[in-house]
């Protein structure tokens, strides 16, 4: 199956995300397949079955968010540089978010920008980052404060690829699917609460609904002016998590779980969503083994840490937050003693 994205004027864009078996790959250029270890161990030789090039070269980084990092990328640029690549070269994301985000940047810098492909080898970076274009990486300040937005040339989407994919992963993966559904779709939130993603016919119709609500997303606001900042549900709190813990605590898909179940306790705090709804959405991830508890040590650095948001602008914060399940709203100026009561709830725990 295969959906497309088609960005509007003035800078169209059109690229297709296919969602199916890997097929047979031929490139009349260059080519360097940027991976990690892990994914390399199981699945490289798979896609070096797949891919024909005239020149093909595999650079592996190592694994993890800790190395999504401006050096990470100038290892990478270096590698495209001891290889000659050209501007008509390609490169090619095999992995996880981390990769994608990182070999996504590096084709956007490389000669001012050449092609890249993303293969998506985790739940989460099949049904999120490898769609629409976001690229970069972290630093001392916060997560993905560094990049830029830049389409790859396709994306292609094998299922057979979370074979080898470890049950947090698959989990992590999974929290990215439920804020998808809370934020758009009640009938998809509903269709979740009975899955089961081990039956490959419901993983792939996970991951296809999952892809078109985020092109849906994507066509209309590219560059996150509008709607595409209600894809950061969860994330606003997730990331300073993430930041707290020096990223090396949680997946990224864990924190956005716990970031989730923080916006919805604000969203209930200001009457936009029930208990029961918020207890549905906790109950969903809870089932999926998923952390939805965290313990905020200091309610002022927290609240202080949202303003290196990057949706934050003007001193104001941004929290995107539902409006029941299956609705969604942005809001701002929420007044600073309800977010820290809401804050400090996490810091009795």
């Amino acid at each position: 199956m295969i959906v497309p994205i088609e960005l509007l004027p003035p800078k169209p864009v059109k690229y297709d995300i296919t969602i199916d078996a890997l097929p047979p790959l031929k490139f009349d250029t260059k080519v360097v397949i940027v991976t990690n270890p892990t994914v390399a161990g199981y699945h490289l030789d798979t896609l070096l079955e797949k891919v024909n090039a005239p020149q093909l070269h595999v650079v592996s980084i190592p694994d993890g968010e800790q190395y999504k990092t401006l050096e990470t990328v100038e290892q990478i640029l270096n590698e495209c540089f001891e290889h000659k690549l050209d501007r008509k070269s390609l490169l090619i994301a095999f992995g996880g978010g981390v990769i994608g985000d990182m070999t996504g940047f590096t084709a956007s810098l490389y000669q001012r920008g050449i092609d890249f492909v993303q293969i998506p080898t985790t739940l989460l970076s099949q049904v999120d980052a490898s769609v629409g274009g976001k690229t970069g990486v972290n630093n001392k300040y916060g997560k993905n404060l560094i990049g830029a937005f830049y389409q790859p040339k396709a994306v292609y989407i094998d299922p057979a690829f979370l074979e080898t994919l470890p049950k947090r992963e698959f989990a992590a993966g999974f929290a990215e699917i439920v804020k998808m559904a809370v934020m758009f779709d009640r009938d998809y939130f509903d269709f979740l609460k009975n899955a089961e993603l081990s039956d490959e016919a419901q993983l792939k119709e996970a991951i296809k609904r999952s892809v078109e609500l985020k092109a849906w997303v994507v066509n209309q606001d590219e560059k996150e002016a509008g709607i595409r900042a209600v894809l950061n549900y969860g994330h606003t709190f997730g990331h300073v998590v993430e930041n707290e813990t020096n990223y090396t605590t949680y997946l990224h898909g864990e924190a956005v779980a716990i970031g989730m179940v923080m916006a919805n306790t604000l969203a209930v705090e200001l009457g936009m969503m029930t208990q029961a709804e918020a207890d549905e959405v906790k109950a969903v991830l809870d089932g999926a083994d998923l952390p939805t508890d965290y313990r905020i040590e200091d309610v002022d650095a927290f609240y202080e840490h949202f303003f290196l948001d990057k949706k934050s602008a003007n001193n104001r914060i941004k929290f995107i937050l539902p409006r029941g399940i299956g609705g969604h709203e942005i809001v701002q100026d929420i007044d600073e003693a309800v977010v820290k009561k809401v804050l400090g709830m996490f810091g009795e725990r």
